[in-house]
């Protein structure tokens, strides 16, 4: 560490976001002290809690700052008399807001953030985050007419004009009181480039989302719609560099990818990586700019950022360079972020061991515990969120099948060579349920070395054959498609009290599985497959244990075969049916652990 790092002390507003905790990671390594401006004592434990978790070995400094308060810090600048350098990610990035609520957001801070800054003796620079799309304002304009400011909040927007304002009266103000200043003007900020990591959904997130559920009907046309995005870690290096380069003090900045592909391809490529059925249609952006919202599900705000307008990067890429910040590649930044995004459900399912992984070619979705020798194969017609508390609490991590869930491929052909890849190469202990069962035996079969003990939750191939009408495949997918949360409980369950931990179900019946489902419960009915099973699980000589619930029982014959072996264990959880992960998860999870059968 240098002498120069050594002296820096870099206060961060809006520490708790996206942004500011990627750039307390980039300061710290930089051999800043940080100071964290927070608003509450649980979003500084929640702060602290991911710092932790991405590698900050000791906690940083924390203030409580309220914007709304005479002094936004207790005691004003003398509690901070130490700091040489303030980053401001602190803003409202919304839509929808009144323009009252908008300029108290993000207008109001930067005058009280610019008031508290000029305070400070050591301070050598405010660093302030404004926008590619509302950077370079004037500050000769400032304060705004009335009828100046009514004009851009009607045609901008709220919050678009808020930013423009506030980035006019954060220069104003910085060369009024002489506070040395630079500006950062970043695109449409994304996951960070190694991991995809983010939770900011507003915005392109949005969209994105839009063409994966596949409610997007079409697509933005015309190759010159230009949404440019940014990583933020490459965003958090390069605030943390302006900081201290004199040749960054009254400069404002776009850090834009000029490489970023043309809105309607970038949908497009981002879609069909995802999987997504991507909108063929392409509409002129001057038309859907006409259209109702109800029509194009798109906020109206929003609408201002497509544009064709390109932006004055020169200056950002030299400064880059001179401290050796690369930018990343762009395609692959973007299939990181939807990995991210995806795998995490849109920040609808916010656990933290969440990924995909490629398992010979096939797009797989996996939960819970990386590298985990206890693996989970969910059955039908549910996915891998539904054993998340059971694969947590036994410390095990559970696949959707190919077909199913978040997983791609097309279902049992793409078994063969789908097993032996995502089993790995220890020895594993396999928990089949329903259809997941059927597969961990064939495992078993195939690769004996490698499968240590069974565990079959509702084998159906050992259960008694129910009447069924799955050879009308288009018929039980399309009932399928067409089942909400609390009907596929009732279904499963028999009551609507798992709804809410079937809801990702669901939504993957609706938006790809439905008919890769019904292709399973096709083959699942097939009497010589299930006969076929059933003689492998003969040859397996490894420790095998049968769960059921009481109201899903073996078929008979089966029963008394099984009693007979050596190696099986059955047992019976009182009052379960066929999907007990979603009525007797603990006593699941009680069951498996500290146990490898």
């Amino acid at each position: 560490m240098t002498a120069g790092a050594q002296q820096r002390r870099a206060l961060i507003f809006g520490a708790s976001g996206l942004i500011g905790r990627y750039l307390i990671l980039a300061l710290a390594e930089s051999g800043a002290k940080v100071t964290a401006a927070v608003r509450s004592t649980r979003s500084a434990t929640s702060m602290q809690r991911w710092l932790s978790e991405h590698g900050l070995t000791t906690p940083v400094n924390t203030v409580t700052v309220d914007f709304d308060a005479t002094e936004i810090i207790a005691n004003g600048s003398a509690a901070l008399a130490d700091v040489t350098e303030i980053h401001n990610c602190a803003a409202s990035f919304r839509f929808g807001m009144s323009a009252e609520e908008a300029r108290q957001a993000n207008v109001g801070i930067v005058e009280k953030l610019m008031d508290f800054a000029v305070g400070l003796p050591e301070l050598q620079r405010v660093v302030h985050i404004s926008g590619y799309r509302v950077g370079g304002q004037d500050p000769n304009l400032v304060p705004w007419s009335p009828e100046r400011r009514a004009t851009i909040y009607r045609e901008h927007g709220a919050y678009e004009a808020s930013k423009e304002e506030s980035d006019a009266i954060f220069q104003a103000r910085a060369r009024e009181l002489g506070i040395p200043w630079t500006i950062v003007n970043p695109a449409s900020v994304i996951g960070d480039s190694v991991t995809g990591e983010s939770e900011q959904l507003v915005g392109l997130a949005t969209t994105v989302r839009q063409v994966w559920d596949g409610t997007l009907t079409a697509l933005p046309g015309g190759q010159e719609i230009f949404l440019p995005v940014i990583t933020v870690d490459y965003l958090a290096s390069f605030m943390a560099a302006a900081a201290i380069d004199p040749a960054a003090a009254g400069m404002s900045y776009w850090l834009v990818d000029d490489d970023t592909p043309p809105l309607a391809d970038l949908l497009t490529q981002t879609g069909e990586y995802l999987g997504a059925k991507v909108p063929r249609l392409r509409i002129p952006v001057s038309v859907i700019k006409r259209l109702p919202s109800w029509i194009t599900h798109a906020d109206p705000e929003t609408l201002t950022f497509m544009s064709s307008d390109r932006y004055p990067t020169r200056s950002a890429l030299a400064l880059a360079a001179k401290h050796g910040i690369v930018m990343p590649d762009v395609r692959v930044s973007l299939e990181r972020w939807a990995d991210y995004v995806a795998a995490h459900r849109f920040s609808t399912a916010n656990e933290s061991n969440r990924r995909f992984i490629d398992a010979a070619d096939v797009r797989t979705f996996e939960l819970g515990a990386a590298g985990s020798e206890r693996l989970i194969f969910p059955g039908l017609p549910v996915n891998a969120d539904t054993w998340a508390t059971v694969a947590e609490g036994i410390g095990a991590r559970a696949v959707d099948l190919p077909g199913l869930g978040l997983s791609g491929g097309d279902g049992i052909e793409d078994w063969e060579r789908w097993l032996p890849a995502v089993l790995g190469d220890g020895s594993t202990d396999l928990i089949g349920h329903s259809i997941g069962a059927a597969a961990a035996v064939l495992a078993a079969d195939r690769h004996p070395a490698r499968v240590r003990s069974l565990t079959l939750v509702a084998p159906f191939f050992l259960q008694p054959s129910s009447a069924t009408v799955t050879r009308l495949r288009p018929l039980v997918s399309m009932a399928l498609r067409r089942t909400g949360a609390a009907g596929l409980s009732r279904r499963l369950t028999g009551s609507g009290r798992s709804a809410a931990a079937l809801r990702s179900s669901a939504d993957d019946l609706r938006r790809h599985s439905a008919p890769h489902v019904a292709a399973y419960l096709a083959r699942a009915g097939s009497a010589s497959w299930r006969d076929e099973l059933r003689e492998k699980l003969r040859r397996f000589t490894g420790p095998v244990r049968i769960v059921t619930g009481s109201a899903d029982p073996l078929a008979p014959e089966w029963a008394a075969e099984l009693a007979t072996r050596s190696n099986v264990e059955v047992i019976s959880i009182a009052g379960a049916g066929h999907h007990p992960q979603l009525t007797h998860g603990e006593e699941l999870t009680q069951l498996f652990a500290g146990a490898r059968v």
